[in-house]
């Protein structure tokens, strides 16, 4: 919903946002700050999850944890690449060399 939005006066909402204060995100609104993990629990299940029903979900999301959590070198996966090179010409380097062509 991005840093400026604003939520109805008076809701309730979760939020991944890093702080909060008294107003922010809407007259008299109360916020709950939560990780991306329990904000898209809390997204599915239509409330604030009890600790069983928030460790269903993450064991779920535990079994794809290598995919999932792993840091993205799109310069290093072929499926972004290949149509990369499609729209630009961009320089092949040679990080041991330094040389670009």
């Amino acid at each position: 919903m991005g840093n400026q939005a604003r939520v109805a006066d008076g809701a309730t909402v979760v939020s991944t946002s890093t702080r909060n204060f008294p107003n922010r995100l809407g007259t008299g609104a109360n916020v709950f700050l939560a990780s991306a993990e329990l904000a898209a629990v809390a997204a599915l299940i239509g409330k604030l999850p009890t600790p069983e029903e928030y460790q269903t979900y993450v064991a779920q999301v535990d079994k794809t944890a290598a995919d999932t959590y792993r840091y993205l070198n799109f310069d290093q996966l072929g499926q972004y690449t290949e149509k990369a090179d499609g729209l630009f010409s961009r320089p092949r380097c040679n990080a041991l060399t330094q040389r670009c062509t």
